[in-house]
């Protein structure tokens, strides 16, 4: 006799009985499995006996609100890898960045629309089911590593694309973003071996781990709200605020593969790329305003090719520039938004990010 598939176990975590029903009626008509808790203790409790693929959750609870309820889980070794979605009436961006700090891959604000929830727990399920592939195929790489075995196996870059692919698809501005950032990053990190100064520490092994990791930099879009990322025009600081914390969620999404393996010199820059693209040398970037060379490496270069691409796309709220401004714009950031060293192999190499970025798009701008 053929056995039926099992069902993802969805948990549901709300003191709200009409809350709690709804979200586990729906979640159940939609053919998964909902374990529904009306406190944060008793759903720990059964976490800890079955793990669910997933965790909906309130804020505002008696005796352990959400906030605690996701530290306990995230301090958790057996559980802390269960993606958390917050869904709570608190509008305020202190809570939903306090949501994010805490372990949180989403939020949800109340009212919700049942279609937005059902959205963003298939979308995670999909981000978590290609983590667990990653991680996979990370067992592979790290032989490879230790074999001083420099080529990434071409399952390896299959995962790293459908990560990158997964985050760029839900960006319909982006284009060949992707493959344009990778190449230009390979190209500054060439110049700038050039320079004595950094001789030892971009090699063959940098220079082809940073053309391979830089896809993953935006890997974090994939858990900010559709009504923030594909906002047309320019979106409020208070939405600003949320967007900025997919440099924290793509750092740890890959944060995950990398606990196993800390020496994995491919999955420490992705994460560096990941979380620290938006920095600037100035200090006044984020997440972690870092100033000058404390901002790694890779992610100092790959600011500037993220910047150049974005410069000269078209968006809702500006025109795609002409090379020749995006070359002054970024040339002008020398020393206050990017690394100088950067910048001079930028200069260097302009003309050739201008005939890539021709070549890729059809460009004349």
């Amino acid at each position: 006799m053929n056995r039926k598939p099992e069902r993802t176990t969805i948990m549901v975590v709300d003191d709200r009985p009409a809350n709690l029903n709804l979200l586990q009626e729906m979640l159940q008509a939609k053919g998964y499995r909902v374990l529904a808790f009306p406190d944060g203790k008793m759903a720990l409790r059964a976490a800890a006996k079955s793990q669910p693929a997933l965790i909906l959750l309130d804020i505002n609870m008696p005796e352990m609100n959400g906030f605690e309820v996701c530290e306990r889980l995230k301090a958790d070794k057996t559980l802390k890898e269960i993606p958390v979605l917050f869904i709570s009436a608190l509008s305020e961006t202190a809570d939903k960045v306090k949501a994010f700090s805490v372990g949180g891959v989403d939020y949800v604000t109340k009212p919700f629309q049942f279609e937005e929830v059902y959205a963003r727990v298939e979308t995670h399920l999909r981000l978590q089911r290609l983590q667990l592939e990653l991680k996979k195929h990370n067992l592979h790489l790290e032989e490879l590593v230790k074999e001083k075995v420099r080529e990434i196996s071409d399952s390896q870059l299959v995962t790293i694309r459908a990560l990158s692919m997964l985050a760029e698809s839900r960006d319909h501005n982006t284009g060949h973003h992707i493959e344009r950032t990778q190449t230009f990053s390979k190209i500054l990190a060439e110049k700038m071996r050039e320079n004595l100064r950094y001789a030892e520490s971009i090699n063959d092994t940098f220079v082809e781990n940073i053309y391979h990791a830089s896809p993953l930099h935006d890997i974090g879009k994939v858990g900010i709200p559709d009504n923030i990322l594909l906002k047309p025009g320019k979106i409020t600081p208070e939405a600003y605020e949320i967007m900025k914390a997919h440099t924290i969620i793509g750092a740890n999404t890959l944060q995950t593969a990398r606990s196993k393996y800390p020496k994995n010199a491919f999955l420490n820059m992705g994460i560096a790329i990941a979380r620290s693209h938006h920095e600037r040398w100035d200090g006044s970037g984020y997440p972690d305003g870092l100033v000058g060379e404390d901002i790694p490496l890779s992610a100092r270069i790959m600011a500037v090719s993220d910047v150049y691409d974005a410069l000269r796309s078209k968006r809702p709220y500006k025109p795609a520039f002409t090379h020749k401004k995006c070359c002054e714009i970024i040339m002008e950031g020398a020393g206050r938004q990017f690394d100088p060293a950067v910048i001079n192999a930028f200069t260097a190499v302009e003309a050739e990010f201008d005939n890539i970025r021709n070549r890729m798009d059809g460009s004349t701008v």
